[in-house]
């Protein structure tokens, strides 16, 4: 029995951390001008290129979000913190790039690679500075 020992706390982890996805998803979608999901539905490579990076870009300071939570509260409030962070990444580039949303549903690859790079590097970035 005590190789199931930890499991309650894997399931309360885990399920916070899905939770927190689904709401990563949900918000980011909301907050970007073109619908990445039906893009992505319809073949559109440049709209899950972005929308996938952002997503690993988020998972990357929710992982340790986890690792160092002494509650699980605290790992929902660092995981609110790693959504705050890509969505400021991608205003950021969207700043830079003209039109990216349009460029992004035109399936236009450059666009979408910088907003994947920016969201991959910023999750990297929010996951270090995690103490």
């Amino acid at each position: 029995m005590t190789a199931i020992a930890g499991l309650a706390n894997f399931l309360v982890y885990f399920g916070t951390a899905l939770g927190l996805v689904a709401l990563y998803l949900v918000v980011y979608t909301l907050s970007t001008s073109q619908n990445e999901i039906a893009l992505i539905r319809q073949n559109v490579t440049s709209a899950a290129l972005a929308l996938g990076l952002s997503l690993v870009g988020f998972a990357l300071p929710l992982s340790s979000a986890v690792v160092y939570a002494q509650e699980v509260l605290d790992a929902i409030v660092w995981g609110v913190v790693a959504i705050a962070v890509q969505i400021l990444a991608y205003w950021l580039v969207r700043l830079l790039v003209p039109r990216l949303p349009q460029r992004i549903a035109a399936g236009e690859m450059s666009g979408a690679i910088l907003l994947g790079a920016a969201s991959l590097a910023a999750g990297i970035i929010n996951a270090a500075a995690m103490r």
